[in-house]
């Protein structure tokens, strides 16, 4: 093997690695400055994400917790914004190395993901918080005074919010399984008193509340998501 032919791995490997390290710089400075521009609109995040609390006003209960929080609501923000930035230079980065009906798939998957997650967690926000945080107030009102830290309470509510919006890929996710050849219509069809299953004992973990109507509020969906799949991988 001559020296050039045996230099041309080395310098494929690190034209790879310059790539990536230009598309995570790109996708870093991106990041930084979504969060930058959020920052400027921290209050008015944080203000939406405390209305579905109600009449209850959550309090500072350390001298740092208001400013940390107010940071943190601005990374999220700007998590949320330069998510698409940060998915394209992945799908950039990694399509050359596809073959072509991989790419297709890839270029389907991604931009469906971002939706099925943002879908949940607006399902989460409107549907699930508003009637989860009244039982818990309706329900600890009568023995104390309800003073939620500002800190634990964003946690709550966007650790929430971020779980529903996984659970919500689960449609796309068994798509692919299909596709992989991993599962089928027929068997989907036949494991349907087992996803019911699954999904109550997923809503009873994610659920803030001892509830039923709460848990309800995320089987029911959890089951048509189910049945979603099942249509979806009569498509793959």
């Amino acid at each position: 093997m001559s020296q050039t032919e045996s230099e041309r791995p080395q310098a494929t490997i690190l034209g790879h690695l310059d790539e990536l390290r230009e598309r995570l710089i790109k996708a870093v400075a991106a990041l930084v400055v979504a969060t930058l521009f959020s920052f400027f609109y921290a209050s008015r995040l944080l203000k939406l994400l405390i209305a579905p609390a109600g009449a209850i006003k959550p309090v500072f209960l350390t001298p740092t917790e208001g400013f940390l929080t107010y940071m943190r609501v601005a990374l999220l923000g700007g998590t949320v914004l330069a998510l698409p930035v940060i998915a394209y230079q992945l799908v950039r980065f990694v399509l050359p190395a596809l073959k072509e009906s991989e790419a297709k798939t890839l270029l389907i998957a991604v931009p469906g993901a971002i939706v099925s997650f943002l879908v949940g967690v607006a399902f989460a926000y409107f549907a699930m918080l508003p009637f989860a945080l009244r039982y818990l107030v309706l329900f600890g009102a009568a023995i104390a005074e309800v003073a939620w830290a500002i800190g634990r309470y964003i946690d709550f509510v966007t650790t929430l919010m971020f779980w529903v919006g996984i659970i919500f890929e689960a449609p796309l996710v068994i798509y692919f399984l299909a596709k992989l050849g991993i599962v089928n219509t027929a068997i989907l069809s036949r494991n349907r008193r087992y996803a019911i299953l699954v999904s109550a004992i997923l809503a009873a973990a994610i659920t803030p509340t001892a509830d039923p109507f709460n848990m309800l509020l995320l089987m029911v969906p959890l089951v048509l998501l189910y049945e979603i799949g099942i249509l979806a991988s009569r498509l793959a």
